[in-house]
């Protein structure tokens, strides 16, 4: 795995175990030459992890929506900084440069980043894999939830099986390259 697209939020959070998470994934992420693909922005969680990459010699490309660079919240100091259009053309191009996704705690934009990656793999548009990194169980009401969603028969257990999920930076980083290696496309319903 080359890069990973990582979707958090882009404020801090409650937890002060969101940040520190944050900051060593990055860090882990660079010790194991890793780049970093991400929203560009430099506040919260997204400014921490891409700081975190920088700092520990990585790489870091952001890809921002220009409307959001207006706003003075891109993040100035990265390998590359990709200024589009339109929040769709942000996730279009996160999946174009990565190799496999993962969301940290995060809101609206890091649930709509999930589930639409998620989404483009179920219709075929891409094979890469993606998971929740479980920080002090900030996940688990939604685990719960997407469980009942597959016993109500609304989504197939092969198809909820595709949503990796790990309690610690290593077994997510493992789990992800190892799934980008097998780098398996097939329909799953």
């Amino acid at each position: 795995m080359k890069r990973l697209a990582v979707y958090c939020g882009s404020s801090m959070g409650a937890d002060p175990a969101f940040a520190d998470t944050a900051r060593a994934l990055g860090g882990e992420m660079a010790r194991r030459g890793i780049g970093l693909v991400y929203g560009g922005g430099r506040l919260g969680l997204m400014g921490v992890v891409a700081d975190a990459v920088l700092e520990a010699g990585g790489e870091a490309h952001g890809v921002i929506p220009q409307a959001l660079t207006d706003l003075e919240v891109a993040h100035r100091g990265l390998t590359e900084l990709h200024v589009v259009t339109t929040m769709h053309e942000r996730k279009a191009k996160m999946t174009e440069l990565t190799d496999a996704f993962v969301a940290l705690p995060g809101g609206i934009g890091t649930l709509d980043e999930l589930f639409e990656a998620w989404t483009w793999n179920a219709l075929g548009y891409h094979a890469k894999p993606f998971c929740l990194l479980n920080v002090h169980g900030f996940w688990d009401r939604m685990i719960g939830f997407l469980d009942d969603v597959t016993g109500s028969g609304f989504m197939s257990p092969a198809r909820r099986g595709q949503l990796l999920v790990a309690d610690g930076i290593d077994a997510a980083i493992d789990m992800l390259d190892a799934a980008a290696q097998a780098g398996e496309r097939k329909m799953v319903w």
